[in-house]
């Protein structure tokens, strides 16, 4: 699918770097003559790869981009198979059919075997969208306590949160903007927390709840991992899921020239959630990813 926005990934970080030296006060930014060397190198290996004739990405191999890596030793949530305690998942930034999303890949390995490390990882020739290159950031785990989507439970249950009367006898904080309602303050609050989690609750939205089923021995598959474009919504409501540590940049829009909600700069679909699921029964097997 040719999007007309492809860049390379080395451009979409040099943008990224300009944008960060942005200042509504100070000059326009500019690159530095070391970023200008990384700008003419790859100018030069497109046109030698123009220049070769060779063929669209679609139709050769293409490097996958990592997207996450994770310890056991930091989210035990894992359940790796085996003596595996690493989990590496990259992702090619082209948006394949029919779904038009990037395509996912998982690898369960033991990091004790992980020594023969590419000081210059390969790199697909381009990218989609500049929100298909994740960013560098460092994960700081922190177990949550989240409720299911209010459309994963019952109809009774649902019928619950739309009375106010309840909620209010309950004592809680909920501020009347939410009383004709109610059900909101739940799914915005309560309701599967926003942002990058291992386990958890699905984000429904874009449709309604739905099994997957493992291909290989048809046990009902799990969560795994959400990848999100934001780690909290906006607004003032939904920033309530910010961590503590980020309050303080919860205030602004925007500092450095990027959202303190998007640090991996990772952007799905339409600033939507991708969500990998595994089989409970073997990681091993085939998972699968939906957009939500």
């Amino acid at each position: 699918m040719d999007t007309g926005f492809r860049q390379s990934p080395t451009e979409v970080r040099l943008d990224r770097r300009l944008q960060e030296r942005w200042s509504p006060d100070g000059p326009v930014p500019t690159l530095t003559p070391e970023e200008e060397v990384l700008q003419l190198r790859n100018a030069a290996w497109l046109a030698e790869r123009l220049s070769d004739g060779l063929p669209e990405p679609a139709g050769c191999p293409v490097p996958m981009l990592p997207v996450a890596q994770m310890f056991l030793r930091d989210i035990p949530l894992l359940q790796p198979p085996g003596q595996a305690d690493l989990l590496q998942v990259l992702w090619c930034p082209y948006e394949h059919e029919p779904h038009y999303k990037p395509s996912t890949a998982l690898f369960w390995r033991s990091a004790a075997e992980v020594t023969d490390i590419l000081a210059t990882p390969p790199e697909p020739y381009e990218a989609d969208y500049p929100g298909y290159v994740p960013a560098p950031c460092v994960l700081a785990p922190e177990v949550i306590t989240e409720y299911p989507n209010s459309l994963d439970l019952g109809q009774e249950l649902q019928q619950l949160l739309n009375d106010w009367n309840r909620w209010q006898a309950a004592a809680t904080a909920v501020d009347s903007s939410y009383a004709e309602y109610p059900r909101e303050f739940y799914d915005t609050h309560l309701g599967n927390a926003p942002g990058w989690k291992v386990g958890g609750w699905p984000p429904w939205g874009r449709t309604d709840p739905y099994p997957c089923y493992c291909a290989v021995c048809e046990a009902r598959m799990v969560p795994l991992l959400t990848i999100a474009s934001f780690e909290w919504c906006g607004g003032d409501e939904g920033r309530s899921w910010a961590p503590q540590e980020d309050q303080a940049a919860v205030a602004d829009a925007y500092y450095s020239g990027q959202s303190p909600s998007q640090p991996t700069r990772v952007e799905v679909g339409s600033t939507d959630n991708m969500q990998i699921y595994i089989c409970p029964d073997s990681p091993e097997h085939p998972h699968t990813d939906l957009i939500q």
